[in-house]
């Protein structure tokens, strides 16, 4: 149930902040008929057009709400014609055009992205807050601010896509992100918030068929997604990439994936997607982990540092350089992470050097490091795998 939640609330948001306008009020509206709906559902049984109900259901509460809020003048101009009953509104699919309203040019990147994965996405405002690296009041701030800002912007596809294209970029990477690997909860991933991301992105190729990038980051989630099926035991238990059965990855995901990225870099200019693309790729292109091509990787890592900034593309180059040069190598590129909170604040920094002290077979060490790393993690499965790791290494 939650997940279908999740997957209408911004289609339901979208139709009515294109019907209204009022982006703030709408949301109210829509949250109030989502509880309205977590009441009746369980015991009624889900409608068989759900969207089509909380729609109805969230246009009442707002008209209340416009009402309360408006006078009689303005409530007839924002309304219309209130002859129009509710259901009458378009179900159509509005996430797309609700993704460029949030991306909106006047408001700064920094407030696009937390309101984007709040409204498109379905994050909570924790969940964007670990997305993002940044504290919970801080993120609930700019969202608010910007909610703020945007009264008043009609909604409607822009006329001109590329100014907002970063931002809608970056924010169908967080959320392909959180949905392939969850920053809490018991699950690894969740599944519907990763396919959303892949179906937003496959519909901003549909609109930016020559762009590189999105040609790029759609490839990348899906030559990632393509491993989804073998990322876990039947038990829920995290298996790592170089332990995976790749008879298991989704072939058709990965060929898509694959063309798309060498139709990309072939015709367009290098960017940071198409190179994250081609990374995985590389991956999926092995057979086996032993026959990963980790030099060509190596190689795709230094061309992308200087584009992409921050501490990941750092951490995931320490991991190719142990794997072509040895762990101490890699260890050493690690130790100029060292002082970098950004780094040293989440669980994978730590996770990567005791993998990185496991090849160098300093045990013990490695053992304390995984432990470490998983205190600071907040997805059950990781620190279950975290935990395991620990334990393996201190058995004689």
């Amino acid at each position: 149930m939650e997940e279908l939640w999740r997957s209408l609330t911004p289609q339901v948001l979208g139709a009515l902040v294109r019907r209204y306008g009022h982006f703030e009020t709408c949301e109210d509206a829509v949250q109030e008929a989502l509880l309205v709906a977590a009441q009746q559902w369980p015991e009624q049984g889900v409608p068989d057009e759900p969207r089509t109900w909380l729609i109805r259901v969230a246009s009442r509460r707002l008209i209340d709400l416009l009402r309360n809020e408006e006078s009689r003048r303005r409530r007839e101009d924002v309304v219309r014609t209130p002859d129009v009953a509710p259901a009458q509104i378009s179900a159509s699919d509005d996430s797309l055009t609700l993704l460029f309203l949030c991306c909106h040019p006047a408001l700064p990147i920094a407030s696009q992205i937390p309101l984007t994965l709040r409204a498109v996405g379905g994050l909570t405002t924790s969940e964007v807050a670990k997305a993002l690296l940044a504290p919970e009041a801080t993120i609930g701030q700019r969202i608010s601010r910007a909610k703020q800002k945007l009264r008043g912007q009609p909604f409607r596809p822009p006329d001109e896509h590329a100014e907002r294209l970063t931002a809608v970029l970056q924010v169908l990477y967080l959320i392909f992100n959180e949905g392939y690997t969850s920053t809490a909860g018991d699950e690894l991933g969740r599944v519907e918030l990763a396919r959303e991301a892949i179906r937003l992105t496959r519909m901003l190729s549909d609109v930016q068929p020559g762009d590189g990038e999105v040609a790029g980051l759609l490839a990348l989630m899906l030559l990632t997604d393509a491993r989804r099926s073998a990322r876990t035991t039947a038990d829920g238990a995290l298996v790592p990439l170089h332990e995976q059965d790749r008879s298991r990855w989704d072939r058709d995901a990965i060929a898509e994936g694959t063309e798309l990225i060498t139709w990309a870099m072939r015709t367009t200019a290098l960017g940071p997607y198409q190179l994250q693309a081609a990374i995985a790729a590389v991956h999926s292109e092995a057979k086996t982990a032993a026959e990963t091509d980790w030099r060509q990787i190596l190689a795709l890592y230094n061309l992308l540092e200087p584009l992409l900034d921050g501490p990941v593309v750092r951490l995931n180059r320490a991991v190719a350089t142990a794997m072509v040069h040895g762990p101490d190598a890699g260890l050493a590129l690690l130790d100029t992470l060292s002082a970098d909170p950004r780094a040293t604040r989440g669980h994978r920094y730590h996770a990567v050097r005791a993998h990185l002290l496991e090849l160098r077979g300093d045990h013990a060490t490695a053992s304390d490091t995984y432990l470490t790393a998983a205190k600071l993690a907040t997805n059950t499965s990781e620190q279950r795998y975290l935990r395991t790791r620990a334990t393996r290494l201190r058995i004689p």
